[in-house]
Formats: C-alpha cells, structure tokens, sequence
C-alpha cells in the first residue's frame, strides 16, 4: 500500500515512519510532507496514494484546506494532538483518528480498517456481488519456457508465487520452478481470492501450500514451503487477520 505522511513536526513525521515500518513493512512511504502548499502540490502532480496520513495544523494553515482545494478519494488516518476537530475530520475521507503520541496498537486497528475501507477494495467488493458467476473469469494457466520448449502450467498446480531479483517465478506441486512474464502487481487480480492470498510484497501462496505455518515475531506468522529456502515467507502483520479468515472459510 502506497502512503504519503502530511505532518509539520519531524520528530512526529519519524516516529510515525518508525511505527509503519514495524507494524507494516509492506507500506511504501511516497513523501513526507509539511505544508499545505507542498501537500496540494503534491497531489496534483502525483498519482493518488492509497493512503494518506493526516496531521490537521500544518506548517501553513490547517490540512483541511488541503482537501478543500484536491479531490481526494483515498481513506484518511488524521493524527493530532488536539481532539476538537474531529467532527470536521470525517467530514473528509477520514476514516480514524489518532491523538498523538500515535500508539502501535490503534496505528495497527487503523490500517486495518484503512484495508477494509479501501476504495478499490470496496468496489471489487460490490462488482462481485453484481458480477454473472460465469464472468469471473480468473487465469487458469500459465505458459512458462523449459529450455527451447513451452510448456502450459494449469493454475491448480502452482503452490506459490514470488518474486526474486526483479523477476517472477512459480513453484509447483511437482517440485519445480519456473520463471514467469508477470509482476505480483500483475498477477494478483488475475488469481481466485478463494485459492490465492498475498501475504507480502514478494509472495502470493495458494491455499495448498499453507500447510506448515509457525508463530513468528511481532504477532506475525511465517510459513515453510518445501524447495523455497528463504525466511522472508512471512505473513505481513497488518494482513495476519486476513489471512486466518481466508483460511477459516
């Protein structure tokens, strides 16, 4: 998830970048911003993030005139030291409200209902409720080079997904891997959410390869596929209760 931090007090601007990147380390931090004037800027000059984390007294004015002046669609996380302009808050896309100083666990409840209340994902939401059962059509193959040769791998084989080095890659049932034409951004709305999950920026797993899942630090969970040697299969914290209800259904 993409995120950009509107706050005037550095000391508050790191602390707030210390906590994302404890509690979640697959946020990417776009800019930290200190002005109505450069937020506004910003924004129009940039595409949209996914989230923006909101002081309300910047450098030069409030940050409501922010969204007075940019049409902003994206949830807003307000964190202040002042109570009183909360109602004026969720007149906005705000969507919570933190007093300083933030504290993991509600940053952490926060982004949670940021997720839920995600507009793109509120929106595939409803376009599955509307959608024909015969349109959702997800990738059933994918065609894959061994040698000279190409060879078709059904989805139904492919344990995970990953990405290494800047490239892309499957594992399979069989024992084997292969290198694939497709980033993890591309990938993941091509796959069923029922079979499919991301559970970090670099893997997607299929609900066959969660079989070997360990308690791991800060409330995290890691996972151990056989013929992948690498620690970093690690269920991203924010997306921990996700990921259990993807299981439990």
């Amino acid at each position: 998830m993409n995120v950009i931090i509107l706050e005037d007090e550095t000391r508050a601007a790191n602390h707030l970048e210390r906590l994302l990147l404890r509690v979640a380390p697959t946020m990417k931090i776009l800019a930290k911003l200190e002005s109505v004037r450069d937020a506004v800027k910003y924004l129009n000059t940039n595409a949209e993030p996914e989230l923006i984390f909101s002081d309300i007294q910047l450098a030069d004015g409030l940050s409501f005139e922010v969204y007075k002046q940019v049409n902003v669609k994206c949830p807003i996380i307000f964190t202040t030291a002042y109570d009183h302009y909360a109602i004026e808050a969720f007149q906005t896309n705000g969507i919570d409200y933190l007093l300083k100083p933030v504290e993991e666990e509600r940053l952490l409840k926060a982004i949670e209902k940021a997720r839920h209340f995600s507009p793109g994902i509120v929106l595939e939401k409803l376009l599955a409720i509307n959608r024909p059962a015969e349109e959702k059509a997800y990738k059933s193959r994918f065609m894959v080079k061994v040698g000279d040769k190409i060879k078709s791998v059904p989805v139904e084989e492919i344990l995970v997904f990953y990405s290494q080095e800047k490239a892309s890659f499957i594992r399979t049932t069989d024992a084997h891997t292969y290198c694939i034409d497709y980033a993890l951004d591309q990938l993941e709305p091509m796959l069923d959410p029922e079979k499919y999950f991301r559970i970090n920026r670099k893997y997607i797993v299929a609900i066959g390869a969660c079989t070997n899942i360990l308690a791991w630090t800060n409330s995290r969970l890691r996972l151990k596929i056989e013929g992948i040697d690498d620690s970093d299969i690690i269920v991203a914290r924010e997306r921990v209760q996700e990921f259990k209800m993807w299981l439990d259904r």
